[in-house]
């Protein structure tokens, strides 16, 4: 009778225990926080959660928010795959997005990505032909010459043509836009911040982990 009792009492503390899990509330919600898209956008490494950046250089609050998206990079490890997207809205962003991809080719974002933004924001520095984008860059070290003939060459030309297909597909009104594995949309308005939309993108993450 005793025995019986307690494996009765068991089972209903289990059942509770199960019921007070499944009716926790999820941290974030899918129309509130972040949006997922209508058609999920195939990425590079299915293996991999991919996170992207939707950004451009002109824009002041990609400005303001590329010192916590270049310590989130930092964070990260091998099973999540981050990406920048320059986004050309006219016909004045794309130089930028064309100086960005060319960089991306030679291997230099690194030395380049901050400065970038610092000489717009920070410096107020005029682009106003591709030659000044060419010293720019000869100012950090790259090669002007090699640098020059790839900003308008068929792979820069490639990549500027799949930035754009990404912006369509993932319906970008605005930078800075995060997009989770081709799935979910993050913004600053849907977040309520900079800081708060890295904190949905980790959870998205964990998200997408789960489901693999």
């Amino acid at each position: 009778m005793i025995r019986t009792l307690c494996v009765g009492l068991a089972a209903l503390m289990m059942s509770l225990t199960v019921w007070a899990t499944e009716a926790e509330p999820e941290p974030f919600q899918n129309g509130v926080q972040y949006e997922t898209l209508p058609f999920a956008v195939k990425t590079a490494d299915p293996a991999r959660v991919e996170v992207t950046e939707m950004f451009g250089y002109l824009c002041p609050h990609c400005n303001a928010f590329e010192p916590l998206i270049s310590s989130w990079q930092k964070r990260q490890d091998a099973g999540v795959q981050f990406v920048r997207v320059p986004v050309v809205f006219g016909r004045s962003w794309e130089p930028f997005a064309r100086a960005y991809y060319t960089a991306e080719l030679m291997g230099v974002v690194d030395k380049s990505h901050q400065q970038m933004f610092d000489a717009i924001h920070l410096n107020k520095q005029r682009f106003s032909k591709p030659e000044d984008m060419v010293e720019f860059y000869g100012k950090l070290g790259v090669d002007t010459g090699k640098f020059s003939k790839l900003m308008n060459s068929f792979a820069v030309n490639t990549k500027l043509n799949q930035g754009e297909s990404k912006t369509r597909s993932y319906e970008i009104t605005g930078v800075p836009t995060m997009v989770v594995n081709g799935k979910y949309r993050v913004t600053a308005a849907s977040a309520g911040g900079h800081k708060q939309m890295l904190e949905v993108v980790d959870y998205l993450v964990e998200k997408e982990r789960k489901a693999m």
